[in-house]
C-alpha cells in the first residue's frame, strides 16, 4: 500500500524562519512605584521606629525628636508627590500605615516607657487609648477623602497629637524631670490626646497655603523670624505651638456655640 492510498495525513509543520517565539507569561502584581515621595514616607516610618529603639533605651530626648522628625518627612512626602505628580494608591496607604507606627504607637511606647509603666494598668490604659485613638482617627481620614472639607480636620491629626505628647516629654526630660515624677500627669496628655483625634472638633488643615505662588517679601521676613524663635528653644516653643493648636479645636467649638447663643 502506498502512502498516497493514506487516509490519515501529516500535520503542516511550521516553517522555522516564521515561527514566533514564547512570551513570557506576564506577572500581575508587577507594578512600579514612585521612588521620591515614598523615600520621604520611608524615612519618616524609620524615625517613628528609631523613637521606639531608643525610648527602649532610655534616650528619651532623641526619641522625642525622632517623631518630630517624622513630622517634618510626612508633611514633605504628599507634598512632593502633589508637586511631581506622583502620587498613587501605594503611596497614599504607605504613608497610613507609617503614619500608625510613627504617630500612634511610637508616642504611645514613648510616653509608657518614660513614665506611664510606673502606673501599672493605668499606664497601659492610657497609651492604648492614645493608639487606638490614633488607629481610628486614620480609618476615618482614609474613608472620607473624597467628601471631607479640604481646609478643616475632623478630629486632631495624628502627627499634632504624637507633637503634643512627644513634645512634653522632650521638655521634662531635657529639664531634668523624671517621668514617675509627672506620671500622673502623663496619663490625662496621653489619652486626652487620643481622644482629641477622635473628637468631631474641627482643626484648620492649612492645606490652603500656595508654597508655588508669590509672597510678600514681609512673609519670608516673619518665616525667618518663626526659625529663629524655634532654634531658642525648640522642646518648649514646639510643645507651646501644638498645645495651642491642639485647644485651638474645642475652643473654636464653644467660640461657635457662644456666637450662636447671642445670634438668636
Amino acid at each position: 500500500m502506498s502512502l498516497n492510498d493514506k487516509n490519515e495525513s501529516v500535520p503542516e509543520q511550521p516553517d522555522a524562519d516564521t515561527e514566533q517565539p514564547c512570551k513570557p507569561a506576564k506577572w500581575p502584581g508587577r507594578k512600579g512605584i514612585y521612588l521620591l515621595p515614598n523615600l520621604f514616607t520611608t524615612g519618616a516610618l524609620f524615625s517613628g521606629f528609631y523613637a521606639v529603639v531608643a525610648s527602649m533605651n532610655g534616650d528619651f530626648i532623641n526619641a522625642s525628636i525622632a517623631i518630630f522628625v517624622a513630622m517634618i518627612l510626612d508633611g514633605m512626602d504628599g507634598r512632593v508627590a502633589r508637586l511631581t505628580n506622583t502620587q498613587s494608591d501605594f503611596g497614599a496607604e504607605y504613608d497610613s500605615l507609617a503614619d500608625m507606627v510613627s504617630f500612634g504607637v511610637a508616642p504611645a511606647l514613648v510616653a509608657f516607657s518614660w513614665a506611664l509603666q510606673d502606673l501599672g494598668k493605668v499606664g497601659w490604659v492610657a497609651a492604648f487609648i492614645y493608639v487606638a485613638g490614633a488607629a481610628l482617627r486614620l480609618a476615618r481620614f482614609n474613608t472620607q477623602l473624597d467628601t471631607a472639607d479640604k481646609n478643616f480636620f475632623t478630629g486632631l491629626a495624628s502627627p499634632a497629637a504624637a507633637a503634643i505628647v512627644a513634645g512634653t516629654v522632650w521638655v521634662f526630660s531635657e529639664t531634668g524631670v523624671k517621668g514617675e515624677e509627672v506620671a500622673w500627669l502623663m496619663a490625662v496628655i496621653v489619652p486626652a490626646a487620643g481622644l482629641l483625634m477622635v473628637s468631631n472638633f474641627k482643626y484648620h488643615s492649612f492645606k490652603g497655603l500656595d508654597l508655588r505662588g508669590k509672597v510678600p517679601f514681609v512673609a519670608m521676613l516673619a518665616v525667618v523670624f518663626g526659625f529663629v524663635i524655634v532654634s531658642m528653644d525648640p522642646a518648649k516653643v514646639l510643645l507651646m505651638i501644638f498645645m495651642a493648636y491642639g485647644l485651638s479645636g474645642p475652643s473654636y467649638e464653644v467660640w461657635l456655640r457662644w456666637k450662636g447663643r447671642h445670634s438668636s
